[in-house]
């Protein structure tokens, strides 16, 4: 006599194994689920939300816009008769000549060092920081591929440093017109240069800075696919920079000096020159570019190859 045995809903213990049954209609032939688009995946709109909300984020943001107004505080302050008769053409003079003038001022007081760190903070912090949070492997298995992860994360730091280094530039800007007044560009060799002209320069000056400073950025970045402490990733680019910057100032190194990454760092000044000399501006642009395509392929080629268990 046969019998017949329930279906208790649990199956066999092979059944089990195995795990949900997956219909074949919802397979693409790559093997993903139906519906699967790698590229919908992590919008920068999505990344940049997650990176604007962060508390270092807003940090620098808030310290684009104090420092032009303590440095233009400093320079009220510091008034003093012996530098008002001072007949020397100095750079902190013109600063006070007009608002385009302290912009200019605020640029080249910034660019070896607080520029700088910026990008290194927006680029190294960037992958270093959710791997040290334990936050990656969780992303990549959302999933999203690690190659656009990457890319997302490249250019949501890139569209923050550009953003954090054009907030400085307005602020100084505004705040700069407002105590100094809206005129002209008085150059320190005596050029003046129209307000429209001296805004069209500035920004190329903005632009130039923006491309150049990526050396920086992009070598952190590549850092930080390297090492899941932040920390080491920012301070590990913004340490070399500095001893580029110090064998620079050493004569003795002849033209080897013209392929450091900081051999045209204030090229943008050429800007002030008329004509403009756009011979050093050229070189400058070419070679960041050139690093900071070595290094994100760097970066990328890591990351590829990278375990992420944290």
């Amino acid at each position: 006599m046969s019998t017949v045995r329930e279906n208790d809903g649990r199956g066999s213990a092979a059944d089990r194994g195995r795990g949900p049954a997956v219909d074949p209609e919802h397979v693409q032939p790559t093997g993903a689920v139906a519906g699967y688009r790698p590229e919908r995946t992590l919008r920068l709109s999505v990344e940049l939300r997650r990176q604007f909300r962060r508390r270092r984020t807003l940090g620098v943001l808030v310290l684009m816009v104090a420092l032009p107004l303590i440095l233009i505080a400093a320079l009220q302050l510091g008034g003093t008769e012996e530098a008002e008769e001072n007949a020397r053409i100095n750079l902190v003079d013109v600063a006070t000549s007009s608002g385009l003038n302290f912009t200019l001022f605020v640029l080249f007081a910034t660019t070896s060092f607080f520029l700088v760190v910026v990008y290194a903070l927006f680029f190294g912090d960037t992958v270093a920081s959710e791997a040290q949070w334990g936050s990656l492997r969780y992303t990549l298995a959302t999933p999203v591929p690690r190659m656009r992860l990457l890319r997302q994360k490249w250019l949501a730091a890139f569209v923050l440093s550009v953003g954090a280094l054009v907030t400085i530039v307005v602020t100084a800007l505004v705040a700069g017109g407002i105590a100094f007044g809206f005129d002209a560009v008085q150059t320190p060799v005596g050029v003046t240069l129209g307000q429209g002209e001296g805004l069209l320069r500035l920004a190329g000056m903005v632009g130039y800075l923006a491309v150049h400073l990526l050396v920086v950025g992009t070598l952190a970045f590549w850092l930080s696919t390297v090492t899941d402490a932040p920390l080491a990733a920012v301070g590990g680019a913004v340490f070399t920079m500095f001893v580029f910057a110090i064998l620079d100032q050493v004569e003795q190194l002849g033209s080897i000096r013209d392929y450091f990454p900081t051999a045209e760092e204030f090229a943008w000044t050429d800007l002030l020159q008329t004509p403009v000399d756009s011979g050093d501006l050229f070189r400058g642009v070419v070679q960041s570019l050139v690093y900071a395509a070595v290094f994100t392929a760097l970066g990328f080629r890591h990351f590829s190859r990278r375990d992420v268990t944290s």
